[in-house]
């Protein structure tokens, strides 16, 4: 039975204003997350001939992080549910991943940065499924879809997927890449304080009486998250697009140096866009979401990744160009919030999100991060760099085709189906 809770209204003493405070907090902590996570791909054209990595092992530092961030989003996310106490875990979390970063830095082998990025990778795990479930309990419904798609989307792409590229690498041309680490490591470390400062602890979401003759503290199985169809559809797609993200990250920075021909600043610039262009996505695809549903919105927008793989292969015009097409490209980033939080959130019972959220996210970069860009850097070493982007074009084909199985969970678009049946029902 579908269990739309999309209705449950959050903590009553969480203001308009606390919850701009709230997820603006929350936005700015999962950039600085990812600036830090995608230091190492920006990075890998100066790493790389020093360390003498193949493509390989590029794939396998790229797979080592996904998969230690899985199992700590599943472990951890159930732990932060259990013990209510979400505030401490993502302080902890976000400490203990800024210190990663300096390690990093200070890596002299393929095995020393192996194992930073797997340390680093236990550390960030958690932050995702708690942010997610803390925005979810108390941000109201009607807003919900926004408010999911900044705090996930606006901060990790103007930091993580714009400034990185073109900050890191202006430090790494300077000074070297092994400051450029160290720098990166700075900002957790002023955002664990401002989360101590300005974050409540969240209160017990309210339970639909749906479910109000389940047990207290009982825990979903596997078995019941995947009873929901709509779970079972988003970890697919989990699977896939987080696959495609983790992919392009670690070879595209290459492809475009190597294969294309452009200088390290040229490329900070053109990966930049794509920090730009999920940035705005944050908004706009959420917020379409909102207005005309979310499953128009995750079957169409999939394809549009098409535009960012094609380009980069066969695009010969100018660059300016070229960073417009990929802007658009990467408009499929925009759905992330949506397979990855808003869709579970709005389907299964509103005391299991964090669970649930770990479990969809956790699937997504074990089988999706920590495997496919091991595969892509085989393929590539095998034939040839163009490899990694023809595995990226195949999934979004994939993934478009999987969302025409879910249900609707948009609120919106539930009350007006609601209120035409209940019209349809009125004797005339």
């Amino acid at each position: 039975m579908n269990n739309n809770n999309a209705n449950v209204m959050p903590n009553a003493r969480a203001s308009s204003r606390y919850q701009i405070i709230l997820v603006a907090l929350l936005s700015l902590n999962f950039g600085i997350v990812f600036f830090d996570r995608n230091a190492l791909s920006f990075l890998m054209p100066f790493v790389q001939p020093e360390l003498g990595l193949t493509n390989t092992q590029i794939g396998l530092t790229a797979s080592a992080l996904s998969i230690a961030w899985a199992i700590s989003g599943i472990v951890f996310g159930a732990m932060s549910d259990r013990s209510g106490r979400r505030k401490i875990f993502l302080i902890l979390a976000t400490i203990i991943f800024s210190l990663c970063s300096f390690l990093t830095g200070l890596a002299t082998s393929f095995l020393m940065l192996l194992g930073a990025r797997l340390l680093m990778g236990v550390a960030e795990g958690p932050i995702l499924p708690i942010s997610q479930t803390v925005t979810a309990m108390e941000v109201t419904p009607e807003r919900r879809g926004v408010a999911m798609g900044v705090m996930q989307n606006f901060g990790s792409n103007l930091l993580g997927s714009f400034a990185a590229p073109v900050v890191l690498v202006a430090v790494a041309s300077t000074f070297g890449w092994r400051e450029a680490f160290f720098l990166a490591g700075i900002p957790g470390l002023l955002a664990a304080g401002l989360l101590w400062w300005l974050m409540r602890e969240p209160g017990i979401a309210p339970v639909p009486s749906a479910v109000d003759d389940q047990p207290a503290f009982q825990r979903p199985s596997i078995k019941e998250m995947l009873a929901h169809r709509n779970i079972v559809i988003c970890s697919l797609m989990a699977i896939l697009l987080i696959g495609y993200l983790v992919v392009c990250w670690s070879f595209m920075p290459i492809y475009l140096t190597s294969v294309r021909g452009y200088s390290p600043q040229a490329m900070g610039w053109l990966m930049g866009t794509l920090g730009i262009s999920a940035a705005v996505g944050s908004f706009v695809v959420s917020g379409i979401s909102d207005k005309v549903g979310r499953k128009p919105v995750m079957i169409i927008t999939p394809f549009m990744g098409l535009i960012l793989t094609l380009s980069a292969m066969y695009f010969q015009g100018h660059a300016f160009i070229l960073a417009i097409l990929f802007f658009f490209g990467w408009s499929l980033n925009g759905i992330f919030p949506l397979f990855m939080a808003i869709v579970p959130s709005e389907t299964v019972d509103p005391r299991y999100i964090a669970t649930t959220l770990g479990f969809v996210c956790g699937i997504g970069e074990i089988l999706g991060g920590g495997v496919m860009p091991t595969l892509a850097g085989a393929a590539a070493d095998v034939a040839g760099q163009s490899a990694p982007l023809w595995l990226m074009s195949g999934i979004c084909v994939l993934a478009g085709i999987l969302a025409l199985g879910l249900k609707e969970t948009a609120p919106a678009i539930l009350a007006k189906r609601s209120q035409e049946t209940l019209a349809s029902t009125q004797p005339n």
